[in-house]
């Protein structure tokens, strides 16, 4: 049987947003041993790895390999998700046992609606969000065929529950972590 979470923080945000780093700054504060950072792109990119005879690793990673893949992945894995929208969603969190799951990288509604569905009010739509300014520093750049994709428009009109502004500093960012921390606290104590 499948173990359920008492929080699901779903996040989701464009290319370069800084959605990796939020998530690990509020892993940090909730506690690894409490908190699992769960990322959707991981079963994709395994399994287009075994199937493509690639290096997995290297496609986890922020370097020139995985932008080389990119749009390729991204048609093999909406392929998948026509054949079942859910498959990448129940795929990573089907062993997790940690209390709280952090999705660090939700991207299409069918994502969300999936979390939404199977753990009802657990669930927190985090919307992390950087200057094009701030993310061209970051290494960004538009390509057409990836910034114009599902892949990366998807949530663009979902209502979040919570909001991140990422062009700054580590002390803003944990001021703005501040009120999850608390409430994932706060669950986390009713639980022994």
């Amino acid at each position: 049987m499948a173990h359920v979470p008492i929080f699901v923080l779903v996040f989701s945000g464009k290319r370069k947003s800084g959605k990796d780093f939020v998530s690990d700054r509020l892993q940090q504060k909730v506690g690894q041993g409490k908190c699992a950072i769960l990322r959707l792109s991981g079963p994709l990119k395994e399994q287009y790895a075994k199937e493509h005879g690639l290096d997995f690793e290297k496609l986890l990673d922020a370097t020139d390999y995985k932008e080389k893949y990119r749009e390729d992945m991204i048609r093999w894995g909406e392929a998948k998700r026509n054949e079942d929208p859910s498959y990448f969603c129940s795929l990573t969190t089907e062993r997790e046992k940690r209390p709280v799951w952090i999705i660090s990288d939700a991207r299409r509604l069918t994502d969300m609606e999936y979390f939404k569905t199977k753990f009802g009010e657990k669930v927190i739509a985090v919307r992390v969000v950087a200057s094009s300014d701030i993310r061209q520093k970051r290494g960004w750049l538009f390509t057409e065929g990836v910034d114009d994709a599902e892949s990366e428009c998807g949530l663009d009109a979902f209502d979040h529950d919570v909001v991140i502004e990422n062009n700054s500093d580590l002390s803003s960012i944990d001021g703005q972590l501040k009120e999850l921390v608390s409430k994932v606290e706060m669950r986390l104590g009713g639980v022994s």
